[in-house]
């Protein structure tokens, strides 16, 4: 019978479990994007997962979004990654790189040369985001051009590219929580006249594309995407998301990637039932799950692996804890983004389960 503790295959790679910890941001980077050195403890205390999807990484200066993110564009960059994938692997671990473009969702401060953000179309999102002198509103982008998209989509091949090079297994495209690909495939964010806007064909182009530039690079057995169909965060909005995740995921089928992960949170529509039979690769379910939901998914194949969040990030030892029906420690909400060890490595582990 499938459960949590079964070996799975994921692209190229067979996995040791079926947990997957999700991706999520959690601002322990310094000013030029540069991992701390805290971050390896963290993703190494945590490689019992069967696979870490780690927290997203932006492919450019200008794909930046929020204070103290990481980003994979510079040797310096690469090499304090390069000591995250060592700790993962010395423990015989596997981690993915999400890379994470914000489009619109930033703010010149944390732009090269106070740049605006740039976009699909120029239309100003609600809401603020974190910069270094607290929450700003997000101002009206720019919209890029034709031959800026097809920069932008270089910058997604060499972030690919540098991940492998730092050591990742595997790289993943965040097309979710209102972030470039989603502000490209979304009709309320995307209303341009050429071959990246309008139908859900012309929409749907960016994502595939830079899909195309990441396989190229890695395979589509070391690729996987992420979206979460109706999230609405950051003030995204689409006029008719079952149409359009259900013609992106049929595109999908011709990269043969690793892994297609669904994260539902508040849709009435059951998109995994949805999705899932569309895809011909693994399918990872996130977005609340506990252990017990996510072994009834997985006994009933509706799902190959499970991804959890917050009980990861306060649970470094989360396969553990779940093995022998331990209590969870609670996530501290108030270190999520805050610089330093407290809140991050400092989750207390099982007795007799080693921190180091």
């Amino acid at each position: 019978m499938t459960s949590l503790f079964t070996p799975v295959r994921i692209g190229r790679y067979t996995l040791s479990n079926r947990l997957v910890m999700a991706p999520m941001t959690r601002s322990r980077a310094d000013d030029d994007g540069v991992p701390s050195d805290l971050v390896a403890t963290y993703y190494g205390q945590r490689s019992g997962a069967g696979l870490i999807i780690s927290e997203g990484v932006f492919p450019s200066a200008m794909g930046k979004g929020y204070v103290r993110t990481p980003g994979i564009e510079s040797d310096a960059q690469v090499a304090a990654w390069k000591q995250v994938t060592d700790a993962v692997h010395a423990k015989g671990g596997r981690i993915f790189m999400q890379v994470m473009h914000c489009g619109r969702i930033s703010h010149p401060s944390l732009l090269p040369n106070d740049a605006q953000p740039v976009a699909p179309s120029a239309i100003k999102p609600a809401g603020q985001t974190w910069t270094d002198s607290g929450l700003q509103d997000f101002v009206t982008p720019r919209e890029l051009s034709q031959s800026e998209i097809a920069g932008v989509i270089n910058d997604y091949r060499m972030a690919t590219r540098r991940a492998l090079e730092a050591g990742f297994d595997g790289v993943e495209l965040h097309t979710a929580s209102g972030y470039l690909p989603e502000q490209f495939l979304s009709s309320g964010s995307n209303q341009r006249q050429d071959q990246y806007g309008g139908s859900v064909e012309n929409r749907a182009r960016f994502v595939l594309e830079v899909l195309a530039a990441m396989v190229a690079e890695a395979g589509g057995d070391r690729v996987g995407i992420k979206i979460s169909p109706e999230m609405n965060f950051n003030d995204i909005v689409d006029a008719n998301p079952q149409e359009t995740y259900t013609y992106l995921v049929e595109q999908l089928r011709s990269f043969n990637l690793a892994y297609l992960h669904v994260a539902l949170f508040g849709a009435k529509v059951d998109y995994h039932a949805l999705l899932r039979p569309r895809f011909n690769g693994a399918y990872l379910m996130g977005g609340g799950l506990d252990q017990s939901r996510a072994e009834t998914v997985l006994a009933d194949s509706r799902a190959d692996a499970a991804v959890f969040g917050g009980a990861f990030l306060a649970n470094p030892d989360l396969p553990e804890r779940f093995r022998q029906g331990a209590p969870l420690n609670t996530p501290d909400k108030n270190t999520f983004y805050a610089p330093g060890a407290q809140g991050y490595i400092d989750y207390p582990f099982l007795s007799g389960i080693s921190a180091s």
